[in-house]
């Protein structure tokens, strides 16, 4: 490995340092502030990580956190909660402040620009007992803050408090930390920083912290060059000349030669339920961003999905509503089909698995692998519960895990350390239908010989992951499984609702649905088309892209391959596997059983737009890292970003053709303004589209509202609405902007579209956009062009966002926060006694253990609702409300235990 870095940049302070505290065998090389060390970048950048692999990491964050990673401390939450503060809140704030010390001598406003950072960030030390920002041991938050940090801190006169000062020093007394400021600043100070900063203009910074493991989106400063501003002018006043022509979709899709073949899978959900936001986000909604967009760029893609029916999970729904298991299936499937729809989830074909082709192919498959000696025989140990007369299905069994001892547990994997589990491992198991604890019994099963597999599947894996695009988890997941060493999977299940086995020896069994379920996506496929081989079998000319949670990794990148490639029948296997982490709801999980979180067939009822929901979802859709659905976040990002950023910046430009132009786009004559705008928007649209090639979905997104932004900056620095009113030059400008503005407005419509059809759709026909823009824009690396030459006329313009109001958003926080269940910290607050009846209370009733163990965990609960709520920097009011439960929780816990809930009065104050 090699780092690049610059002496006066203040970014190599980070690498520097965290380079010497892992102790990572590096090579260091330094560069001037002109040299390019990254072939597709045009300009210079550093600190620059160049990795064994010949790819490059140049995010400051990035390469302090791969650092830590090689060398066996890898990330926690906790961490990279910090790393996302400083790079989206302390990083812009310490640049902005830099060129107010280095180049202005403004050291009493920089201090201004800081302050508020800094006391947030001595109140967060101030609640920890620790040394450092996450734990006693320095971690790679601690490297990152404290360089950042230090151009101010160590002789800006920028004041800090004591808690922060003493962390600073403690970390900055470090020999690594000290050699690093020594050589990215030569004793200098902020000083050193003046032509870094010269060259790097605060009103052009355009900062940007993601995770990067591909190296082909830029991540750090952007700087314009004239030749780049000028190509870019040019290419935009050329306009809208040939653009492929726009084609309605044809049915049945079929792969075609010298096109790129594109088959788009999104993983089965379950039919016994019906799927909440993170369901939506994890599969089906980020699957149709990407399928979107493709058709857009113009590959030739078909996206199938459909409903996963076989198993013990819908006998024991249909023993629940009284209906027979065909029924269940029937019923929701239509449930599915309309939540999908209402979500505008564009299937090319939505099927099922309880078709006559699952059977055919999932017992052509089988007897392949049967004939090929890929099946073993044994007999095994299954819990079976007496109480429910049945053998349990994996997921229906609950118990402690034998490798973390996390205590729900499920009967084949284990959803905290991602282990696999055979039921009978489980220590403490529980039936999940009766509570009951089941018995062990022997029965004959069908196994895949996954070890005979094994270095087959290691090369396919090799050649798939260098060549494709895997998430990140998804390549430690898989590794994690092959390291462990690969054991045989049975693949029958003693059950009666599934895929039947052809084998005389075992006609009472059906297969496991980890068997079955996968090759669902090739019988819905052979239910859309008869030619359903042209994509199954052809891995010449077919790209798969398969999206999922991540609990479903191994299934997809380990036990489906395998029986693809025991079979030995030519089969497509995937190329890119897009895996998310997990969705929460508020600080807890979603439970349609206990009423707490919003499900598909709920979120129509609230009111807000299926593009908003979409927008929001997809914004904190979890890549890296668990997120959490929050409501008061959902109304700040409505209301901020698309309300008063996006919307605002569509609305103004279409507003000022049909109040100053007759609806008319006016002449336009470029300056240097307007040229660099055109040059910053054409540098996003070029970001969105090597991100989105990239499946990262949430990183384009932020591409898109910084195109608005630029927008919004542009049109207030250049004030048309005045302008509109002076001479004949200022009327000239004020077309100008508008007419520039409008086309950017034009330019977002083709963008929004993967994210927010509606909403695209709307904006098109507002300007009454020709049909060829957004192809023409998309094309290539990205083009942005004059679509809305002079004299376009465009239709009426009107608001395209509402704001959630904090009621609305209260109203409907309370109503999916959680049935009233005496067990609910809600009908605890409900139910809570007068501080009188409490104390006569307390002074009467003895201990209740059974009741005070629950309300122990109702007040370990309601505790990190309450510090997750802080940390989101929720509205006041919430924050209060959940502060009463848990000080009601705690005195009813006091009441529990025996004890008076209300202290005594401090001695030497009065009452």
């Amino acid at each position: 490995m090699k780092l690049y870095i610059s002496e006066g940049n203040p970014h190599c302070i980070k690498a520097l340092a965290a380079l010497e505290l892992t102790g990572v065998k590096c090579e260091i090389e330094v560069i001037s502030h002109e040299e390019k060390v990254v072939p597709h970048i045009t300009h210079h950048v550093s600190p620059v990580l160049l990795l064994p692999s010949g790819q490059h990491l140049f995010s400051p964050n990035s390469i302090c956190q791969y650092l830590y990673d090689i060398s066996g401390q890898p990330a926690t939450d906790a961490t990279n909660q910090w790393l996302e503060w400083e790079a989206t809140n302390l990083q812009p704030a310490v640049l902005q402040s830099l060129h107010m010390v280095a180049l202005q001598g403004k050291r009493v406003e920089a201090a201004a620009v800081m302050k508020e950072h800094l006391n947030w960030l001595e109140q967060s030390l101030s609640k920890r007992n620790t040394a450092f920002l996450t734990a006693e041991e320095m971690s790679v938050a601690d490297v990152v803050l404290w360089a950042a940090l230090y151009p101010l801190l160590s002789d800006a006169g920028v004041e800090a408090g004591e808690l922060l000062r003493g962390w600073f020093q403690r970390v900055g007394v470090l020999s690594a930390c000290q050699t690093a400021a020594q050589t990215v600043l030569r004793g200098k100070g902020a000083e050193a920083l003046k032509t870094f900063l010269q060259k790097h203009t605060a009103a052009h910074t355009q900062r940007r912290d993601i995770p990067t493991n591909t190296g082909d989106a830029e991540d750090g400063e952007r700087v314009m060059s004239v030749e780049e501003i000028e190509g870019a002018a040019q290419v935009w006043s050329e306009g809208l000349k040939s653009a492929p022509a726009v084609t309605e979709r044809k049915h049945p899709i079929l792969p075609q030669e010298g096109k790129r073949n594109v088959l788009l899978t999104s993983a089965l959900p379950y039919v016994n339920n019906v799927p909440h936001l993170g369901n939506i986000i994890g599969c089906v909604l980020s699957a149709d961003v990407f399928a979107r967009y493709g058709r857009l760029r113009g590959w030739n893609l078909l996206y199938v999905c459909g409903t996963d029916e076989y198993g013990t999970a819908t006998e024991n729904k249909a023993r629940e509503e009284g209906l027979t298991p065909q029924e269940i299936c029937d019923k929701y499937h239509t449930v599915h089909a309309a939540i999908y729809q209402w979500f505008q989830i564009d299937f090319d074909f939505f099927g099922r698995t309880t078709t006559e082709r699952q059977t055919e192919i999932a017992q052509d498959i089988f007897w392949r692998l049967h004939e090929r000696g890929f099946l073993l025989e044994d007999t095994v140990e299954q819990l079976r519960c007496e109480s429910c007369q049945r053998f349990l299905a994996d997921r229906f069994v609950e118990g402690v895990c034998p490798h973390c001892h996390y205590p729900e547990a499920r009967g084949d994997q284990c959803d905290k350390c991602g282990r696999l589990i055979n039921a009978v491992e489980l220590r403490n198991p529980q039936c999940k239908v009766c509570k009951e604890t089941p018995v062990i019994r022997s029965s004959k099963h069908l196994f895949l010989n996954l070890p005979k597999l094994e270095d087959e599947l290691e090369q396919w894996l090799e050649k798939s992951i260098d060549s494709g695009d895997w998430t990140l988890n998804a390549r430690h997941i898989t590794r994690s499984w092959l390291r462990d060493g690969l054991k045989p999977r049975c693949i029958t299940r003693d059950l009666r609702w599934g895929t039947p086995v052809p084998h005389q020896d075992y006609k009472e069994k059906v297969f496991y649905v980890w068997f079955d379920a996968p090759i669902g996506y090739l019988s819905i496929t052979a239910n859309y088309t008869d030619q359903w081989e042209k994509w199954w079998k052809n891995p010449q000319q077919v790209e798969l892209y398969n999206f999922m949670a991540k609990d479903n990794v191994p299934f997809h990148s380990v036990v489906f391959p395998c029986s693809l490639l025991g079979a030995q029948d030519n089969y497509t296997l995937v190329n890119n596997l897009i895996a998310t982490e997990y969705l929460n709801y508020e600080d807890t999980k979603f439970s349609k059983s206990r009423g707490v979180g919003v499900f598909g067939d709920m979120a129509k009822d609230t009111g807000i737009p299926s593009d908003v929901w979409r927008f929001y979802l997809l914004y904190l859709r979890p890549e890296a890292q668990d997120s959490a659905f929050s409501w008061a976040d959902m109304a700040l990002k409505n209301n901020s970003e698309l309300l008063n950023n996006l919307g605002n910046f569509i609305n103004r430009a279409g507003m000022f053709v049909s109040k100053f132009f007759d609806g008319c786009v006016p002449e336009m004559i470029l300056n240097e303004d307007d040229k660099r705008l055109i040059a910053q928007v054409c540098w996003e649209l070029k970001q969105y589209i090597q991100l989105l090639d990239k499946v990262r979905i949430r990183d384009a997104l932020k591409c898109i509202l910084n195109i608005s932004r630029h927008g919004n900056q542009y049109i207030q620095v250049n004030e048309p609405w005045k302008k509109i009113k002076g001479g004949d030059g200022d009327r000239r400008r004020a077309g100008t902007v508008t007419g520039v503005s409008v086309n950017v407005a034009c330019l977002l419509s083709a963008v929004l579209e993967p994210y927010m059809p509606t909403v695209s759709h709307t904006i098109r026909a507002q300007l009454q956009a020709p049909p060829t823009c957004t192809s023409a824009m998309l094309q290539g690396a990205g083009t942005f062009i004059c679509t809305l030459p002079a004299g376009h006329r465009i239709g009426t313009v009107s608001p395209l966002f509402q704001k959630l109001e904090n009621e609305q958003i209260e109203a409907l926080r309370k109503k999916f926060g959680g049935q009233q269940t005496p067990s609910s910290s809600a009908a605890t607050v409900e139910t809570k006694p007068s501080v009188s009846a409490a104390q006569d209370a307390s002074l009467n009733v003895s201990a209740d253990p059974e009741r005070a163990k629950q309300l122990t965990a109702l007040v370990a609960e309601q505790g990190d609702k309450v510090r997750a709520l802080k940390a989101q920097k929720a509205e006041k009011s919430v924050i209060t409300e959940e502060v009463a439960k848990l000080i009601e929780l705690k005195k009813q816990l006091c009441l529990a235990e025996g004890k008076n809930p209300e202290p005594a009065a401090p001695k030497g104050k009065k009452k």
